[in-house]
């Protein structure tokens, strides 16, 4: 059970919804509903549940930064002060090219997905990360490609696999 109390399980509905927004996220609740042979209200009360449960956080528009000049991205591997995660997680925000950054076990403590314009650019953002106080050392790779991007279609269609053998 969620805290909300709600089952965490999503059923093939919701499957089959999750997918037709992440092919046209545009799509209207009428139109979704139609698309899905069931009432608007159905589909309205799906999206409010799986947005309540956080499983729907919104509808972005994906964006191509390479296409806007970002066409490095590196993973960086930082190394920091025991107790300062939260102060330097902090601090990277302010770095604009810095995407995502990941607490992690094992090797390092924080994973660091970042953008760049250039081999120099990535350095100096490098440099900006290193100047963060209680970042003790770092370790950098630079994406080469993007064989699997991110995904969650393979998750979903699944659960509608299974509903069907059921």
């Amino acid at each position: 059970m969620s805290r909300s109390g709600e089952d965490d399980a999503l059923d093939a509905l919701d499957a089959r919804l999750l997918l037709l927004l992440i092919d046209e996220p545009r799509l209207g609740v009428l139109e979704c509903a139609r698309r899905l042979s069931v009432a608007r209200g159905t589909v309205q009360a799906r999206l409010e549940r799986l947005t309540r449960r956080g499983v729907l956080t919104g509808f972005p528009p994906r964006i191509d930064l390479a296409a806007m000049g970002y066409g490095l991205t590196a993973f960086a591997i930082l190394e920091i002060s025991q107790g300062r995660r939260g102060e330097v997680a902090e601090r990277l925000t302010e770095l604009d090219e810095v995407c995502e950054v990941h607490a992690t076990t094992g090797q390092g403590d924080l994973l660091v997905r970042i953008v760049a314009r250039s081999n120099e650019d990535l350095q100096r953002v490098i440099d900006e990360m290193v100047d963060v106080e209680w970042v003790q050392r770092t370790s950098t790779s630079i994406a080469l490609s993007t064989p699997v991007a991110p995904r969650v279609r393979p998750l979903l269609e699944r659960l509608v696999r299974d509903a069907a053998k059921d």
